[in-house]
């Protein structure tokens, strides 16, 4: 039996060898059919929130279930006694410096992702990003306080639930309007799934932080 796998192999690698691939048909271009068919010029934005969003759905819920899954896992664990951040006057500074720039790009990359390189996943990381920065230099008390005060957990839940209903809707077939190519509303539902996906980060983020923080003292 070990022969003939060894010659099925082979056969293999000669079919390789001796039939060549097709030649790809250079008049199409599939940037230029995603852009004309989504009405976003970033083709990797149409794809992930146009011609893959039932992936990108799922996407979304298993990053839902995976801050769940840090809560659930640290529950039973006791709280650190011992929180270690930044105490030194200009490490601070240069946190929050880069907390600032990092929430002004996220801010960007959510508005503007379907018209540059962006997206909302990478607005949610930096997003994220600026969260964890003020985290290692603030009270966690204080970063506690503020995500219950503006009530982030319910506002992360909506998000994916607006996300996911939105989703729907756009696979059952109904788009908006896609509007001028290149301007700010354009491109139909994915400039409003971009926004979506940066929140529901971004909060799941600093959920993630302040347990980390709660239980183990360190991002």
């Amino acid at each position: 039996m070990k022969w003939v796998y060894i010659a099925a192999g082979i056969a293999l690698f000669v079919k390789f060898l001796i039939m060549p691939n097709p030649a790809p048909d250079l008049s199409f271009s599939i940037v230029q059919a995603l852009v004309q068919d989504s009405g976003v010029p970033n083709a990797v934005t149409a794809v992930i929130l146009r011609n893959r969003l039932y992936d990108t759905i799922f996407e979304v819920v298993v990053f839902t279930i995976a801050v769940m899954g840090a809560k659930f896992l640290l529950a039973d664990e006791r709280p650190f006694c011992t929180i270690y951040q930044f105490t030194d006057q200009p490490s601070i500074v240069m946190a929050r410096l880069g907390a600032t720039i990092a929430a002004l790009v996220g801010i960007e990359l959510a508005i503007r992702g379907h018209l540059s390189p962006g997206g909302g996943f990478a607005a949610g990381v930096a997003g994220g990003t600026a969260i964890g920065l003020v985290a290692i230099t603030s009270s966690s008390e204080w970063m506690q306080d503020i995500y219950k005060r503006w009530h982030a957990a319910i506002w992360e839940k909506v998000s994916v639930l607006i996300f996911i209903v939105l989703s729907v809707i756009t696979l059952a077939g109904l788009e908006l309007p896609h509007g001028e190519l290149g301007a700010l509303f354009s491109g139909g539902v994915i400039p409003l799934l971009n926004i979506l996906v940066a929140v529901k980060v971004a909060l799941g983020s600093w959920a993630a932080i302040l347990v980390f923080i709660h239980y183990r003292g360190l991002l």
